[in-house]
């Protein structure tokens, strides 16, 4: 479905999704990746104190734990989420003495413009260029990068153009990079159905609406995209304080109707946009995740072929979008997969 990847995939109920593919998945080896993962350590509590780092054009919010010296694992969350979908994950990798970094995106939290003249872009590249600044910044040459929804793009961006930062990846639902011409190609109308959102924020009404409603239009979504998964709460209003983020609303906006070819970008990142037009391939050791979310694409094959170095896919019977919180202890399992693919598992 090369229309309007959004890290999303949804609405399982109406049959939006239009894949047809045989299961590329094979079977987890080693005694270390089976064995359950430690319990969170309920001592360090590193989602209550928040950093922050001047980067690139933005000064970027962030949570960190485990050893300085360890290898660095870069969790990227995606909309309408934040960085409390790892809260569960990051614990588990610490405890194998990794160092894990969530940062807020763009737009989230408590991630700000260093300018108020910046244009509020929300293009692909330009999430996946904040994390290279970002690693700058933090004077880290290379990481793990993992992430679902636009987390999961700016992971895939980062390993196709910056292959030498990168470690290894993680992707739930794969290869998510976006071509704006294929976007062009109408669908069937049932599937058409399942982009409701993004139509709705092409509009004027849909720009206000969310501004007025956005915790009850994206806890809808939270719903929606997992439907199986029964949050309370508490759990949501973590996440749904960063949506207050003065940039937050534009951001969104500028982000899909992006994609729809409604909004122009910043021509400065013109050349990048040209490379990942032309779809390039990830040669970086890769583990990708499909889940109910993905509907008949959760086995994998119509992006297997875009991962040529060592690749392994993994299929979460059950569980919905929003991967790392839905099932923690199974994300963290899969980073220490891909990283016992690139030779440094703990």
């Amino acid at each position: 479905m090369e229309k309007m990847y959004c890290g999303s995939r949804w609405f399982l109920g109406i049959g939006a999704l239009v894949f047809a593919m045989a299961d590329t998945a094979y079977a987890q080896s080693g005694d270390a990746l089976s064995a359950s993962l430690p319990e969170k350590n309920t001592t360090e509590r590193p989602f209550e104190h928040i950093k922050q780092i001047n980067a690139g054009e933005l000064n970027v919010g962030y949570v960190e734990s485990g050893p300085a010296d360890g290898a660095v694992v870069l969790l990227l969350h995606g909309w309408p989420y934040d960085i409390h979908s790892y809260e569960e994950v990051v614990p588990r990798l610490t405890a194998r003495g990794y160092r894990v970094i969530v940062p807020y995106i763009r737009g989230f939290g408590t991630t700000s413009f260093l300018s108020e003249k910046t244009f509020r872009n929300g293009q692909q590249s330009v999430l996946a260029a904040d994390m290279i600044a970002f690693m700058d910044a933090m004077q880290i040459k290379k990481a793990i990068v993992a992430g679902f929804d636009w987390g999961a793009r700016t992971a895939d961006i980062m390993a196709a153009l910056w292959p030498e930062r990168c470690l290894g990846l993680v992707s739930v639902s794969g290869y998510l990079i976006i071509n704006r011409q294929n976007n062009l190609r109408p669908l069937l109308p049932k599937a058409e159905l399942a982009w409701w959102y993004q139509y709705y924020f092409a509009t004027e009404r849909g720009r206000s609406g969310y501004a007025l409603n956005r915790k009850e239009f994206n806890k809808l979504i939270w719903q929606l995209a997992s439907p199986k998964w029964d949050f309370d709460d508490a759990s949501y209003d973590r996440s749904a304080a960063s949506f207050n983020n003065s940039d937050h609303v534009q951001i969104v906006i500028h982000n899909y109707r992006w994609r729809l070819n409604m909004a122009a970008g910043d021509p400065k990142y013109d050349e990048l946009e040209r490379k990942l037009s032309a779809g390039p391939v990830i040669r970086i050791p890769t583990v990708t995740i499909g889940s109910d979310f993905d509907g008949m694409a959760k086995n994998g094959a119509t992006y297997a072929g875009k991962f040529t170095g060592k690749y392994h896919h993994k299929v979460f019977d059950g569980i919905g979008h929003d991967v790392p919180q839905e099932a923690p202890e199974e994300f963290a399992k899969a980073v220490l997969e891909v990283a016992a693919l690139a030779g440094i598992g703990k």
